[in-house]
Order: structure tokens, then sequence, then C-alpha cells
């Protein structure tokens, strides 16, 4: 048997494992004690809610997994790959359209796939433990928005990669790697101001006592605020969160509309110093170098099976090239992405720790941002004791009963009775 078969369908058994092991630990490791941090927060009821939550979300995942899980072992050893590569080739001799259209077909016909597992995932299981506010309207236009942004950037990174290693010789995974990371930095730029829109309404901060407490603290600390925007979360989902994002005139601070609702202002600000505290430790830029570093890597690893034959083989094709052989990279590269994804999420977590640590130093209200962290899990009925092989492999947040316990162990912070609202 081809070398290379082996290996991918033993890696694509091993990442079906180790989740399906993983999560079913997460599932049975919830307990029906309520942890004393949160006596008060959670009544029985919707503490038991939450665990079957997690139950069933981890459970419905699990069949997805299974089903594309054997999919695509069926796939690869019935040469559905050559396939649809003998279905392109005859539509265009030109070889990147033809890589556009053999991966355009089989990432949409993923799409379409899994499309049933998002219908129920949103309308079933959201909307049975109330937080879905999708309409089908809107499910659809986002359906349809993801899928033009997909072919449009994606047709364009495609493109550019496909080129320069048909034109550009040894050194081709070099310009390639220069060109996505160009194309990387000017999705971040960009992003905030055309991609996000799309998908929600971003609407300035009304003035009032939150603004002006925002706005004071981000001038003790000389941060030059570009924009306080609230956004339409309830829109979709009644759950709460708050992100940064962009660089230089273009970044951002948003808050989910449910955020602000359901939380005081004391809590919003403190939430609101922990993001700025990513942006003080420059956690993103951090993040962005780690991500060019390793798609680096990437390449230069793609630049030397980009066209291997026996790669080839074990997909049973008839025809080399390079589009194919990008797809069939992934397979060889999965074991390494997950080994890296680990990384990141360690390197994720640490910093979500020094964040937490520097929005309580310069906001010294620890117990608001104690009481932002319990509201945030109770109303999204988060696992509060999830596995550790699940925070290990999967985490890039640390459990909120870890960061509690952080802050209350920082040293030279007044703590003001009172101050959680």
């Amino acid at each position: 048997m081809n070398p290379y078969l082996i290996f991918i369908l033993a890696m694509i058994a091993l990442q079906y494992a180790v989740p399906l092991v993983v999560n079913s630990l997460n599932a049975r490791h919830v307990s029906s004690h309520l942890p004393e941090e949160f006596a008060g927060w959670y009544d029985p009821e919707r503490y038991r809610k939450a665990q079957e939550y997690l139950r069933e979300n981890t459970y419905w995942g699990l069949i997805e997994e299974t089903f594309f899980t054997v999919l695509t072992v069926v796939f690869i050893v019935s040469g559905g790959f050559n396939a649809v590569d003998a279905a392109v080739r005859p539509l265009s001799g030109d070889p990147i359209l033809q890589g556009l259209l053999f991966i355009g077909i089989i990432v949409l016909a993923m799409r379409v796939l899994s499309l049933p597992f998002n219908v129920y995932h949103t309308f079933g299981i959201e909307a049975k433990y109330g937080f879905n506010r999708t309409t089908v309207a809107t499910f659809i236009s986002d359906l349809l928005k993801g899928l033009a942004l997909t072919a449009l950037l994606g047709g364009i990174a495609l493109s550019a990669i496909l080129w320069f290693f048909l034109r550009a010789g040894s050194f081709a995974w070099v310009y390639c790697w220069l060109a996505m990371t160009v194309f990387q930095l000017f999705l971040l730029f960009i992003a905030p101001v055309v991609i996000m829109p799309l998908f929600n309404k971003y609407t300035l901060l009304e003035p009032g006592s939150l603004k002006d407490e925002i706005e004071a603290y981000a001038q003790r600390q000389r941060f030059s605020l570009q924009g306080i925007f609230t956004m339409d979360g309830s829109r979709r989902s009644s759950k709460s969160n708050a992100f940064f994002t962009g660089f230089g005139r273009f970044r951002r601070i948003a808050l989910f509309d449910t955020l602000i609702k359901n939380h005081t202002v004391p809590e919003l600000v403190s939430v609101l110093a922990h993001e700025i505290g990513h942006y003080k430790m420059r956690h993103i830029m951090k993040s962005v170098a780690l991500s060019i570093a390793t798609s680096g890597v990437m390449f230069f690893v793609l630049s030397r099976f980009l066209c291997n034959p026996g790669l080839f083989a074990a997909f049973r094709m008839e025809h080399i090239s390079l589009y194919a052989g990008l797809v069939f990279f992934g397979f060889l590269y999965a074991p390494l992405n997950m080994i890296l994804d680990i990384i990141g999420n360690i390197i994720s977590r640490r910093h979500e720790f020094a964040a937490d640590r520097f929005g309580v130093q310069t906001y010294p209200q620890p117990e608001a941002f104690i009481s932002a962290l319990k509201k945030l899990s109770v109303h999204n009925l988060s696992n509060l004791t999830p596995h550790p092989w699940k925070v290990f492999l999967s985490y890039s947040h640390p459990p909120v009963l870890q960061r509690i316990a952080a802050i209350r162990c920082l040293p030279d912070i007044a703590r003001e009775p009172g101050t959680s609202g």
C-alpha cells in the first residue's frame, strides 16, 4: 500500500480519535456540584441547563465530525479527487483557472454538506437554550456573503500562490510567503471598516456615563481611542462579548449591545481595560508575528511536497497538478498544524492572564471585573469545570475559575467592596 496513503489515513484517524476521547471526557467531567465561587450566581435549574447545553453541543459536534471523517476517507480511497479533476480539466487549459474550479468545487461541496449541521445548531440547539435570534433571512444572507467573500479573497490568494509556483522557480515559496503576509496584514487593516460591517452594524457609543468613564480611563493610559462602537450582536444571538481589532486609525473596540445591556459601567470599563491590555502588551502583534512565522514554515514544507508523485498516487490521481498538490499537502500538514494550534492556544491563555492582570492593575476594581466574568459565564452557559485535556487541546482562554483565582492572588490591588454592582 502507498506509504503516503497509510500516513494520511492514520493521521485522519488520529485527528478524529483524539478530539473524540477528549470531548467525551469533557462532557462527562461536568459536576453537579456548583463551584463555591459561583454560589448565588447560578440557580440549580440554570446550572443544570448549562451542563445539558455542553453535552448537547458536544455530542452534536461528534456526530458532525464522524460524518465528515467517514466521508473524507471514502472520497480519498474511491478516487473522488481525481473525478473532480477530470471534470474541470476540459473546461480550461489555464492551470490557474483549473485550480480555482477544482478547489472551488471542493469548498462549495463542503459548505453544502455542512449546511444541515449549521442549521440544526443555530435553529435547534441555540434556539432551545434561548440564544438564537437569527432569522432565516439573516442566516441565508450571512451564508451568501460568506461564500462571496470566500470566493473573492480565497480566489485572489489561491491565484497568487499558483502563479508564483508556476513562474518563480525554487524560490516560489518565499514569494508566496511574502505575498500572503502582505495580504494578511492588508485584511487586518481593512476588516474592521470593510468586511465586518457587512455582517453587523457598528454604531459609535452614545454620550453618557459609560463613554465618559471609558474616555477617562483611556486618557490615564495614554491610549488614543479611534472609536468605541456598539455592535448589534443581539441580531443573531443573546450571547455577550467584546473585542479589539485592527491597527492604527482602523482599530476598533467593539462592545456587543447585549454586553452593555447586562453589565454595569465599572464592569464594562474593566472588560475594556482587559482588551486595551492586549494592545498595550502587543499581544495582537505577537500573534500576527507567530502566524507569519508558521506560514513561512508551511510554505517551505509545501514546496517540498507540492508535486510529489507518491502523494498523487495515494489519491489515485491520473495527472499531477499544483492546485491538487495544495489540497493534498493539507492532509500531510494537518498533524503539524494541530501541534501549532496547541502551542498557539498555550500562548493565548498566557496572554489572557496577562491582559487580566493589566486590566485590574490599571483599573483597580477587580471585583467589577470578576463580576463581569461571572455574568458572562452564567449568561452564555459556559462550562465552569472543563476537563484539563480539553483546555490543553482547544481552549484559547483559561477557564473562568482559573482567571478569577489568578486575579484574587494579585498583590497590591485595592479592593473596594460593592464595586461589582
